[in-house]
């Protein structure tokens, strides 16, 4: 600054008052950053550990002829009048997973919506009837359907009509919808850094989730995925998100015409997180030597009633053991089959819910001896 012509005294006392001004403005910006951090710690440690969410997930609408991955029309209007009727509050997963990351409470009985694959019937019956309900999806896609023009799919004109019509969010889906636990991790990171290339491309859009086909994964494709920058990932095993799970683990409730009942619609979006640590084994690709699993957790403090919980294995006996007063351990009568296999929690909650934890695992072929 210059002081040409101005008098010393004067000189001093604007550089006096200049000083003052930039320490208040100091402490103002150093009290600024100590209220936010303990605001912020405050909101952390009041949000309860099972605050969450629950997702569902859907295919195809309307298409009879695949009765494993479809919903029928009058199961969707239903599932979209008591979302649209009770006590919930639909979310976008990138805003839901956003929420989780950031330590900030969401709302009681948070639901999202996610649709697999980009099937036409998203497309001609579902969106119209979620947009006007006011509800919005996340659409996960696999790029190479999209490219390939298959008759089954959604081409990239529709998608992007979606977009911009606002309440649909993108998630990437791989390239090629293929099994990652059979594919080398270089081919499971181009199949990420592919699939978002693609979407870049087509919307303008760099996907934050991602959904593992079929709900497979292991421990390194966790991995893999986290550094390619995602921020989180989804299966396809059911039960409810609390404070507690790995962001690149995340459960959905998969809807089907067989599972999609108004019963288990209503216990889905409403079920609550049984939030747990030290779940073991780390990795749900099992091997030859982790196959049957070990499975175990330690249920969070705060969640009451341990003495009903209940734990089912598919296509297995289970024995539950109870260690103290929070660790719960499991035994399988045999190793399971090759494929996908699950293991699910559930215990009853506050007001009628339930609490839900469930587990994938994934046996290759190779993994299928007994111990």
């Amino acid at each position: 600054m210059q002081y040409v012509g101005v008098p010393v005294m004067v000189r001093l006392f604007w550089t006096r008052n200049l000083a003052i001004a930039a320490f208040r403005a100091a402490m103002a910006t150093a009290a600024l950053i100590s209220y936010t951090l303990f605001a912020a710690d405050t909101r952390a440690a009041e949000v309860p550990v099972d605050n969450g969410a629950a997702v569902v997930m859907y295919h195809r609408f309307g298409e009879t002829q695949y009765p494993s991955t479809n919903i029928r029309i009058d199961q969707l209007e239903a599932h979209i009048a008591e979302l649209t009727s009770g006590p919930y509050t639909v979310l976008p997963l990138p805003e839901i997973v956003a929420a989780l990351a950031e330590g900030r409470p969401l709302p009681e009985r948070t639901v999202g919506i996610s649709v697999d694959d980009a099937f036409l019937s998203l497309y001609r019956e579902a969106w119209p009837r979620l947009r006007a309900a006011g509800l919005p999806i996340t659409v996960f896609v696999s790029t190479q359907a999209l490219d390939s023009a298959l008759p089954d799919y959604m081409t990239w004109d529709q998608l992007r009509e979606m977009v911009a019509g606002g309440g649909v969010s993108v998630g990437n889906h791989g390239v090629t919808h293929g099994h990652m636990v059979r594919q080398g991790h270089e081919t499971v990171r181009a199949e990420i850094a592919d699939g978002a290339r693609r979407l870049r491309q087509e919307l303008g859009i760099t996907p934050t989730v991602l959904a593992y086909p079929y709900g497979e994964y292991g421990l390194e494709i966790r991995n893999i995925v986290q550094e390619q920058g995602l921020v989180a990932a989804f299966g396809q095993h059911s039960g409810a998100i609390g404070r507690t799970h790995d962001l690149f683990a995340l459960p959905r409730y998969p809807m089907s015409e067989n599972y999609g009942d108004m019963e288990r619609f209503r216990l889905a979006v409403n079920s609550l997180a049984l939030p747990v640590t030290e779940l073991t084994p780390a990795d749900p690709l099992l091997s030859a030597a982790t196959n049957p699993p070990f499975y175990g957790f330690t249920v969070a403090e705060g969640i009451t009633g341990l003495g009903a919980l209940n734990c089912f294995a598919s296509r297995n006996e289970l024995t539950l053991d109870r260690l103290g007063e929070r660790r719960i351990e499991m035994r399988l009568g045999e190793a399971f089959g090759p494929g996908r296999a699950r293991i699910n929690c559930t215990l009853p909650g506050p007001d009628g819910r339930w609490r839900w934890l469930g587990q994938q695992f994934y046996v290759p072929v190779e993994a299928t001896a007994q111990r």
